[in-house]
């Protein structure tokens, strides 16, 4: 069975929710093994409304992690109120563990190599990937990451076009220098998909009315769908092939300037980075995840 840890931001939009839906779905039908949440931007309710929504999703048992530091993100996510209080109103934020050591101490204790999902903000993922030996393993996080990960799934750029900017990269300076690390640290396969491939893709507006999904979508404004950034990455991971997910991909380098966050791209067969785009209409993505929610 394969292993996913995964990253969120669980922060303002409602496309992380709609995605956590596929992951959760993917573990109730023994598809996946979900070892570990991180939570990559902070917030009053973030560790409540989260754990909340696993709950209501039947699914239990699941370490969360948050970096309590990052609240330098702004926004206010309606959502999280409800579900919080609706389903997990006794827990707060200093709960959960800090998420950096989530992720050490899941990859030490890892038999077998583990694929990391991340569609919110990257600095979990630079601080993991700049972290030493501690008490959790001896090894740094270069070392734990390629002795235990085989592949990063990330949402993240926009591809579409050299020097463009998109949120999980550009959003602060935080994410913008964490996105920079990542692309030169990482020394495994990343596969990116980026706001071109989800914006237009409406998903989440076929659910039922007493749905908690679906109170998350209205709570945001989105009743009738979201585009389908976090989903679509969230599939195409649990899928575990791009191409038989419906895109193709573009190898090579990518990179993310620390200034401005906007990201670039240097193709190379061998490269250790891709980028995927749509090989068939909106219509296609919409269905597989509509049939899934």
């Amino acid at each position: 069975m394969r292993k996913i840890i995964l990253g969120t931001d669980w922060w303002t939009d409602c496309d992380d929710a709609v995605a956590l839906r596929l992951i959760c779905r993917a573990v109730k039908s023994n598809d996946i093994r979900l070892l570990g949440i991180g939570i990559n931007a902070c917030m009053e309710l973030s560790v409540a409304s989260l754990k909340g929504f696993l709950l209501a999703e039947g699914i239990e048992n699941i370490p969360i992690g948050i970096d309590l530091d990052a609240v330098d993100f702004g926004g206010n996510p309606p959502y999280q109120e409800r579900l919080a209080k609706s389903f997990c109103p006794s827990i707060s934020n200093t709960d959960a563990q800090d998420a950096l050591r989530l992720y050490r101490r899941l990859l030490a204790s890892a038999q077998e190599k583990v694929e990391i999902v991340e569609i919110g903000y990257p600095q979990v993922l630079a601080s993991l990937l700049k972290s030493g030996a501690d008490d959790i393993s001896d090894k740094s996080g270069i070392a734990l990451v390629q002795q235990k990960v085989s592949k990063f799934w990330v949402m993240a750029g926009k591809w579409d076009a050299d020097g463009e900017k998109e949120n999980n990269f550009c959003r602060n300076p935080r994410s913008r220098l964490a996105g920079k690390e990542f692309c030169e640290l990482c020394p495994i396969p990343v596969t990116f998909l980026g706001w071109e491939v989800g914006y237009g893709v409406l998903t989440g507006g076929n659910l039922p009315g007493n749905d908690h999904l679906h109170h998350v979508l209205c709570d945001h404004g989105s009743e009738h769908g979201r585009h389908s950034w976090d989903p679509m990455l969230v599939l195409m991971a649990l899928i575990g092939d791009e191409e038989k997910a419906g895109y193709r991909t573009v190898s090579g380098t990518a990179c993310v300037d620390p200034d401005t966050g906007a990201n670039h791209f240097v193709v190379d067969a061998n490269g250790m980075h891709k980028f995927v785009v749509k090989a068939q209409p909106d219509s296609y993505y919409e269905k597989q995840i509509n049939q899934l929610l």
